[in-house]
């Protein structure tokens, strides 16, 4: 009898629930019935674009949208922001660029995706403009403006045909500067010029209420703010004014070689800080990451014939530690280059002979992840789960990280597949006005874990995930997630920190129906 009472209970409720998806999805309907013409012309439903929309670069998260939006112009996006604030129950709208997100931030469970991507269509080829000669120009020196749908290789393309370019960068290329924006935009640049929002002068941005509105740290700098590392949550990024600078033409490439932590960072730390006190002979990118004794390695930066040397250093220590150091140049300053090169190279401690470089050009080196992007794709690893893990570090715990996640956890469990990056930063280059949120020292190190992986295998890579995050829990280190997945509230809050009750207060008077980005699962 108690256990036909449960069954009948279960039953019940699952019934309940089932009506109440299917009278969400009725009202969704005739909310959409009602609609002006403008939006329901513009929404699409068939089976084939929901699913694509359904899922991210991670293959983690799939949450089925109720209508994609293909905008035909800024006005229109705000007229389906308005109309939403209108209903009883406001529909949640997920602007996807890229959709390089890695655990469906720009995902909505039956609310609506904003197609960014169409808006090219609107631009009419002037998605990027490239400003060097006007008032402004004289002002804030050369800028390009930029549709937030563009893609950062089509600016890079764009500014170069003026010899000028924007000066951070990520390490991929094919992503929409929207996106790079409402999260941070970082690579190995970040050190000498910050992250790429804090090398923005203004912003169009279509709010939570439906406002397209023009902001930067003059004029509406409290909405300007918000957006720049903001998560999608206060509003649509449809333009950004992007600083500019001249452009090299080649770029010497390094890397070298460790075998003990110690010197490693305190190498790259000394690098960073050379830009404070000599910046003509200044790095102009300090990255670096671990070479571990587990399949696959990949060497093909180096020569061949030095690979079997390169192969016994890593399974003689385990885990050997890279410095990828890269010097700008032009013909104006080609005869010098060698000359800062062996400036910052006499002072390194890197293992004796163990230091490569490749000379290229600067376009090749900023794209030259795509060479890998081609390579998977035609393999077949290029849609398939990315369990990754990005983490801010404090410098000053960056030892412990390394004996207690590098050595404790990565090597012991070998079970790791992908790059491994770290790096360090100088926090002064951040703002700390925007939303954006870093660790407390003046320094801090990121670590990125770029796993690659089939389905079968993804849950031992979340539950590696999970490990870290728990090992820097229980030791007291106060990272910060960068791309950040939180699942709770409490998560949330303890991510954002002191800036947690200007974030809200952002939230209530940008977007008060919480209408936006929900993927990001911050208000939702």
């Amino acid at each position: 009898m108690t256990s036909y009472y449960k069954i009948s209970k279960a039953l019940i409720v699952l019934c309940l629930r089932c009506i109440v998806l299917i009278t969400q999805a009725q009202s969704r309907t005739w909310s959409f019935l009602q609609a002006p013409k403008e939006i329901t012309l513009k929404l699409i439903r068939d089976p084939v674009t929901l699913s694509l929309a359904s899922t991210d670069y991670g293959h983690i998260v799939h949450d089925n949208p109720f209508a994609i939006f293909a905008p035909s112009s800024i006005s229109d996006i705000s007229l389906l922001i308005n109309f939403s604030n209108s209903l009883a129950i406001p529909i949640t709208i997920a602007p996807r660029g890229q959709a390089h997100s890695i655990h469906g931030q720009a995902m909505t469970n039956d609310g609506v995706v904003v197609n960014m991507t169409e808006l090219n269509g609107f631009r009419n080829g002037d998605g990027i403009i490239v400003v060097s000669d006007d008032t402004t120009a004289t002002t804030i020196g050369p800028y390009a403006d930029v549709g937030g749908e563009q893609i950062w290789i089509d600016v890079l393309h764009a500014t170069l045909e003026r010899g000028l370019t924007p000066l951070s960068w990520t390490d991929y290329l094919y992503l929409s500067v929207g996106g790079t924006l409402s999260n941070a935009g970082i690579s190995g640049q970040t050190f000498r010029f910050g992250p790429q929002i804090s090398n923005v002068h203004e912003l169009d941005v279509v709010t939570g209420k439906g406002d397209l509105v023009t902001c930067s740290a003059e004029n509406n700098s409290e909405l300007f703010y918000a957006v720049l590392g903001g998560l999608g949550q206060f509003g649509i990024i449809t333009r950004a004014r992007i600083a500019l600078g001249p452009a090299p033409t080649r770029v010497k490439w390094l890397r070298l070689l460790y075998n003990n932590f110690s010197a490693f960072s305190g190498d790259q730390e000394y690098l960073i800080s050379v830009n404070g006190r000599n910046e003509t002979n200044a790095a102009d990118y300090v990255e670096g990451f671990l070479l571990l004794n587990q399949p696959p390695q990949d060497l093909s930066f180096y020569p061949e014939p030095d690979h079997p040397r390169i192969t016994s250093l890593v399974t003689q220590y385990g885990i050997i530690y890279v410095i990828e150091l890269v010097k700008y140049y032009d013909n104006s300053t080609q005869e010098h280059v060698d000359e800062d090169v062996n400036f910052w190279v006499e002072e390194l401690k890197f293992v004796p002979t163990f230091m490569f470089e490749k000379d290229v050009s600067y376009e090749e080196f900023l794209n030259r992840v795509h060479a890998d992007e081609l390579f998977l794709r035609s393999q077949g690893l290029w849609d398939i789960p990315h369990p990754w893990l990005n983490l801010f570090v404090p410098a000053s715990r960056i030892s412990d990280f390394d004996e207690g996640v590098f050595k404790g956890i990565i090597l012991q469990q070998n079970i790791t597949a992908g790059l491994v990056i770290i790096y360090p930063m100088n926090r002064t280059k951040w703002d700390d006005n925007m939303s954006a949120v870093t660790p407390h020292d003046d320094v801090f190190y990121v670590v990125s874990f770029l796993h690659s992986t089939g389905f079968d295998k993804l849950e031992e890579f979340q539950a590696q995930n999970q490990q870290i995050l728990q090992f820097c829990a229980n030791a007291g280190i106060g990272i910060k997630q960068y791309l950040p997945q939180n699942k709770t509230q409490e998560e949330w809050e303890k991510q954002f920190g002191p800036k947690w009750k200007t974030f809200k207060e952002r939230k209530a008077q940008f977007d008060p129906n919480s209408i936006l980005s929900p993927g990001q699962g911050i208000f939702n």
